[in-house]
């Protein structure tokens, strides 16, 4: 769906982004608003918000409720576009409010609605506290889990499944597991599931990032990777029969490898993408790379959705600390995806 090009009055040929405001009380706001300080100028990053406007004009910046994303592009230069849909008490930063609820869903479920109308060509997610949900029936494990339901096709038995995605400078990972107890993290692999995600995590690196021919190094889960069945034997009996199905179908998949010589700066060259097996395994040599700046990036839905890989801060909301570095790369990383998928064509 096109718009008006703010500076030349052309039109452009491309939906905005569209941001879910994420819980109020927490840094979303924030960080929302020292994103459009700097991307402004870049109309191609161009993003309105489904919120509540009033929190946002708190944080200082010049706000505009807009009635839908076409009207993003005329006023983004100049204020911070908003499709409002008020909370039903002020937030208060910090203080996190189960009355919110209900709000900080339908604002998900409206960025979907908007990305797979064709209205925005790719949703960015401001975070969200699950404790805070559950008072509303929210009944999933996290963002990407409702994600795929709100991308189940209609008459469709399953949701779509969907693969994290962490991606930082020159890494990306991928989780068999997200937030399973490390003690259930073995229990949790099977082969059949490692296989899927692997396919799924193959087939978004042609699609949303443009690599012919990817390669997947799979992390084993044992110390040393096993050592044959000596320190345990999911490598063998899981993640061995998983990779070697894949590379009898032609995929370049490697592995198992001992998780702690995969992510040095030689090895990250061999691979495009490293299949971990559980959350940390991930998630440190990530953030040890690049603390500030990695994105979070669902695979597998019919809508582009990242988000920062970080998450509420109420320690720190309202308090003038919070970095916008993950959210601003978040934004261009979706941005880049959509183009990708050719939905900004």
């Amino acid at each position: 769906m096109p718009g008006l090009d703010s500076y030349t009055g052309a039109m452009t040929s491309f939906p905005p982004l569209c941001v879910s405001l994420g819980d109020p009380c927490g840094i979303g706001p924030e960080i929302i608003a020292r994103a459009w300080r700097a991307v402004r100028g870049e109309t191609d990053l161009a993003f309105c918000v489904v919120g509540d406007l009033a929190t946002l004009a708190s944080q200082g910046v010049p706000v505009r409720a807009i009635e839908g994303p076409q009207a993003t592009a005329a006023v983004f230069a100049n204020a911070l576009p908003v499709i409002d849909h008020p909370l039903s008490q002020p937030a208060i930063p910090g203080h996190p409010d189960a009355a919110h609820a209900p709000h900080i869903i339908g604002w998900i479920e409206q960025g979907v609605a908007l990305c797979l109308s064709g209205e925005a060509r790719a949703l960015v997610t401001a975070p969200i506290a699950k404790s805070v949900l559950y008072s509303a029936g929210f009944r999933f494990p996290g963002h990407t889990e409702f994600l795929a339901e709100l991308c189940r096709p209609q008459g469709a038995l399953n949701a779509p499944t969907p693969v994290m995605m962490l991606a930082a400078k020159d890494l990306r990972v991928v989780l068999a597991t997200i937030h399973t107890p490390l003690k259930g993290v073995a229990d949790a692999l099977s082969g059949d599931a490692l296989a899927h995600l692997m396919r799924i995590t193959h087939d978004a690196l042609v699609r949303d990032f443009g690599i012919d021919r990817p390669r997947l190094a799979v992390c084993g889960l044992n110390p040393h990777a096993g050592e044959d069945g000596t320190i345990g034997r999911e490598e063998i009996d899981i993640i061995r029969p998983a990779v070697s199905s894949l590379r009898n179908d032609g995929l370049l998949v490697s592995g198992p490898w001992p998780a702690d010589s995969l992510f040095h700066d030689e090895a990250r060259k061999t691979y495009d993408a490293a299949v971990c097996m559980y959350h940390d395994q991930g998630l440190i040599p990530l953030k040890t790379l690049d603390f500030w700046g990695g994105v979070n990036i669902t695979l597998g839905l019919a809508v582009v959705r990242t988000s920062p890989d970080h998450g509420t801060g109420f320690a720190i909301a309202g308090k003038a600390q919070a970095r916008a570095d993950s959210f601003i790369n978040a934004l261009r990383q979706a941005a880049d995806i959509a183009a990708n998928r050719g939905v900004a064509a």
